[in-house]
């Protein structure tokens, strides 16, 4: 523990004394994070909620808002039907992200809008099958509902 400034000797001069004498001593070194750039925070604003963010990166997690989410998801389910190994399991994941993107047009939630439509499952099983042709290397798209 240092010891109580002494009086009439300006603020400024006795810290800088107090960090010569513990640099004299040998405190500053080897201490971790020496030499590393200081975290991105330091140089923003004031954020109530930066433990929270900090926390969530330490644990991987990541929160987007509903309508966000539901984006990816579409997206996800759009890839996923793509490389489904049948036409009907393609259907069934179209149809069913389908249902959740109309709910949110018709409820929308708080945050940005959701700036997605249905997909035309139709459209989605005939570039399915495209895929699927050109993948088997056959030309010809069979029609096979499994």
């Amino acid at each position: 523990m240092t010891e109580r400034k002494p009086p009439g000797v300006p603020f400024d001069s006795w810290v800088d004394k107090q960090i010569r004498d513990a640099q004299g001593r040998g405190e500053f070194e080897g201490l971790p994070g020496a030499g590393a750039p200081l975290p991105a925070e330091v140089d923003s604003t004031y954020d109530e909620l930066w433990w929270v963010k900090r926390k969530m990166a330490r644990e991987g997690l990541a929160y987007l808002p509903p309508a966000l989410a539901l984006r990816k998801e579409a997206e996800d389910a759009l890839a996923a039907a793509y490389a489904a190994p049948s036409e009907r399991i393609a259907r069934k994941i179209i149809e069913d992200v389908n249902v959740k993107i109309r709910d949110m047009m018709f409820k929308p939630p708080p945050g940005p809008p959701l700036g997605k439509k249905p997909y035309d499952v139709e459209e989605v099983v005939r570039e399915w099958r495209q895929r699927r042709a050109a993948a088997d290397g056959t030309g010809a798209a069979g029609s096979a509902v499994q």
